[in-house]
Formats: structure tokens, C-alpha cells, sequence
């Protein structure tokens, strides 16, 4: 039996947001000291557009 799909998992964009979120985890990997804020709020901007595009795409 095959998992559903939902619709936006279909979307190009969705599947770039996520592609975005894991390169931005490499990106900052190496990020700390002073630049760890920075690091901390990239990573919860990036983390936060996947969700908003499934949002967006049930209404």
C-alpha cells in the first residue's frame, strides 16, 4: 500500500522548501560563537516555509 500523497506535496515549491531547509542546516552547521544567533534564526525562518506553503495550499 503506498502512502498518501497530500496536495501539497505535489507542489514543485514545497518540495524546493524543503530541499531549502536541509541545505540551510549545512549552511549553519558551522555557525556559532557570536553568529549563533544568526544561525538560530535562520534555521527557524527556514523551517517555518514549508508548513506556510501547506497552509496556504488547503485554503
Amino acid at each position: 500500500m503506498t502512502e498518501p500523497i497530500f496536495d501539497h506535496e505535489r507542489l514543485d515549491v514545497y518540495r524546493l522548501a524543503i530541499e531549502y531547509v536541509s541545505s540551510s542546516y549545512r549552511i549553519t552547521k558551522s555557525l556559532d560563537g557570536p553568529e549563533r544567533h544568526t544561525r538560530d534564526q535562520r534555521l527557524q525562518a527556514a523551517q517555518w516555509i514549508p508548513p506556510n506553503i501547506a497552509e496556504g495550499n488547503g485554503k
